[in-house]
């Protein structure tokens, strides 16, 4: 049974047809074929012909093995680490809540 790829944003279609083709570059960079590169990731030579063209159906587990035997496993570690944002609106749903303090009765 054929599996069928999600359909992404266009933003996001772009942004993995990127990553393929940096994958692919980092490859040919190294020298190493697509079939010795996909043989130390585990995978067949479709799968990664599949990441390096930036295919939505590929599973993140197959694009980091790919990124493992690239020696680039690091790069995928950084991702959202620096979530600058997401710090700011942390700070702020923070800094709205006080503390009430609860006063007790005398008896």
């Amino acid at each position: 049974m054929a599996r069928r790829s999600s359909i992404p944003l266009p933003r996001v279609g772009r942004v993995l047809v990127e990553l393929g083709q940096n994958i692919r570059l980092a490859r040919t960079r190294r020298k190493l074929s697509a079939g010795l590169v996909a043989e130390r990731a585990g995978m067949s030579r479709p799968t990664l012909r599949a990441i390096e063209r930036g295919d939505s159906g590929v599973t993140l587990g197959a694009v980091a093995n790919v990124l493992n035997s690239l020696g680039l496993i690091d790069d995928l570690a950084r991702v959202a680490r620096d979530d600058e944002l997401g710090r700011q609106l942390e700070d702020a749903v923070l800094q709205s809540k006080q503390r009430v303090r609860r006063v007790k009765p005398a008896g």
